[in-house]
């Protein structure tokens, strides 16, 4: 079972029907996790969702808690969430990409994807992670352009 955070962002629900493909889907308000439906849960989502990762405590107690216990995706602020308990700080970046489409190619130690896979994946983010954390990244991310992609961490 897949249990999904919604941070109140409009996409967690495209979200929430991309992932019911694989799984049974449980999603919450932020405000309202239920804490028997997360123990049960196989895969933990963080959604999108406004602000910035100290404005969420509580998932940064969820993320501490199931990390290396349970498969953890983070999608926008989610990815940010998973950083900034990880460490890493968030900034601005120099160049905004809203509704760019950019190739990439998986490495050698992914687990999602196959090896030297190429495909295309839309953009859409105005934040980075600081270079203090690329040597960590680049084991569980894809680079492009040395632009670190907020796409999503297994």
């Amino acid at each position: 079972m897949i249990y999904i955070i919604d941070h109140q962002d409009s996409f967690t629900w495209n979200v929430v029907h991309q992932f019911a493909k694989f799984d049974k889907v449980n999603c919450s308000n932020y405000y309202e996790v239920n804490e028997r439906l997360l123990d049960k849960s196989d895969v933990i989502v963080l959604s999108p969702g406004p602000g910035s990762p100290k404005d969420y405590p509580t998932t940064s107690k969820i993320y501490k808690k199931y990390k290396g216990k349970k498969k953890i995706i983070g999608i926008c602020l989610g990815y940010q969430m998973i950083l900034h308990n990880e460490g890493g700080k968030i900034i601005q970046q120099k160049k905004i990409y809203h509704g760019f489409q950019s190739k990439i190619k998986t490495n050698n130690q992914s687990k999602i994807f196959k090896n030297n896979q190429e495909f295309k994946v839309g953009r859409y983010h105005s934040m980075q992670f600081e270079n203090q954390m690329v040597h960590w990244l680049q084991r569980i991310t894809q680079l492009h352009n040395k632009d670190l992609l907020s796409l999503l961490i297994g």
